[in-house]
């Protein structure tokens, strides 16, 4: 049984903006070096290992090594979805972004971008619609995939039956938007349609934070697929 003290410690890894900062960072579902989060959070690289060494002691993150590099990635999906969680939970509006680049990032995070391994913002939340729409995916009572959803991921992504076997991860889940404050397809479904989407080169990466874009062949691809336009 969760004791008080264990729940304080966990919300206390997050009670610091430098290790919200690298968490809400790590949300691209990509791994980073200590150096790339210590300048993304402009603190010394000093400060970034102490910071990281707590988020690892925490479960929150976890360390790969490849060569002589170290990177840091989020621990796994449910970190993820803890802290879109908890940013869906914050009511009151965020202070305006200051500047023509400050409000041209937040502006593209708010069209599109990946919550760790799947489609969020106003893209996300308009292939879940249109999924829904479609038949595909059910929302009634919470997410699952209808049996045209499987055959759809199989027969029109091309995705094989084994990539949709769920193990330890359910199929379909609802992930809380916090942009949209709509759900958006989570779960190994919303990964494998994020990842055959950037595979495909129908979404790519603006810079290297989590923001994405639909490329002129994906918006010929999300009209096929799922009859949707005007998307941007």
């Amino acid at each position: 049984m969760t004791s008080a003290a264990d729940l304080a410690s966990l919300a206390a890894l997050l009670a610091d903006r430098t290790r919200a900062a690298m968490c809400l960072a790590l949300l691209d579902g990509r791994a980073w070096t200590a150096g790339e989060l210590a300048a993304h959070a402009r603190v010394a690289p000093s400060t970034a290992t102490e910071h990281l060494h707590r988020l690892i002691d925490g479960g929150l993150l976890v360390e790969r090594r490849q060569g002589r590099h170290r990177y840091v990635q989020l621990a796994d999906a449910s970190v993820a979805q803890l802290l879109e969680d908890l940013a869906g939970r914050i009511e009151r509006p965020a202070a305006s972004p200051r500047g023509l680049r400050a409000v041209t990032a937040s502006t593209a995070l708010q069209r599109g971008r990946t919550c760790y391994d799947h489609l969020a913002g106003r893209l996300g939340v308009a292939v879940t619609d249109a999924m829904t729409a479609a038949g595909l995916l059910e929302q009634t009572g919470g997410f699952a995939l209808t049996s045209a959803g499987l055959a759809w991921l199989t027969d029109a992504l091309g995705l094989s039956p084994e990539s949709l076997r769920p193990g330890g991860r359910p199929l379909a889940r609802g992930c809380l938007d916090w942009t949209e404050r709509r759900q958006h397809l989570a779960g190994l479904a919303g990964a494998r349609v994020c990842e055959t989407f950037l595979g495909n080169g129908w979404v790519v990466r603006i810079g290297s934070g989590r923001a994405v874009r639909l490329t002129p062949a994906g918006k010929v691809a999300v009209h096929d697929l799922l009859g949707l336009s005007g998307i941007d």
